[in-house]
């Protein structure tokens, strides 16, 4: 049985799941506005990463015996000046989330919930990877910076990025 405080927790990662997939997809709209289609592409991925992450706390809650409270979901920005701003956003964002995951982990940790522990160290691992993608495109963007065919040519090829299932989904029916 999860701890009122951890189900509680791991709840509000839920919200703060789809609310990253609500911010990557008007990132991916804003960018379609503006054009760039690999761009949008990127953040189209991302968005459904996002929701991915959320089912993936919701199937652990229903694992535990615990009930999933979906709560509103906040507004997002809507426009960006760049893709370089987009990319700095995200890596922002997605620090302030590795912030919130090493805090589920240390509630498990602390009540020595070993299941809840081991499941978490999938999405520490997935955070660093998120945070190293972005850093990733903002070298990218910042080293095409005012040069139209490298804008042109970088956003072609994050035009080829496709989904991955994350592998807690794997073998699900989600």
């Amino acid at each position: 049985m999860l701890s009122k405080e951890l189900h509680e927790a791991i709840n509000a990662q839920i919200n703060a799941e789809f609310w990253s997939a609500y911010l990557y997809l008007s990132m991916a709209m804003d960018a379609e506005a503006k054009g760039l289609k690999g761009v949008a592409n990127w953040f189209r991925i991302q968005f459904r990463e996002e929701q991915d992450h959320a089912t993936i706390f919701m199937n652990y809650l229903a694992s535990r015996d615990a009930k999933v409270e979906l709560k509103a979901i906040d507004a997002v920005r809507t426009e960006w000046a760049s893709p370089i701003e987009m990319f700095t956003d995200t890596l922002e964002h997605e620090r302030k989330v590795t912030a919130m995951i090493h805090n589920l982990a240390s509630i498990a940790h602390k009540e020595n919930d070993f299941a809840s522990a081991n499941m978490l160290t999938w999405f520490v691992n997935e955070q660093v990877e998120e945070e190293e993608n972005a850093r990733d495109m903002i070298q990218a963007f910042d080293a095409v910076e005012g040069n139209k065919f490298g804008l042109y040519m970088l956003d072609k090829e994050l035009a080829t990025r496709t989904y991955t299932t994350p592998s807690p989904l794997q073998n699900s029916a989600d």
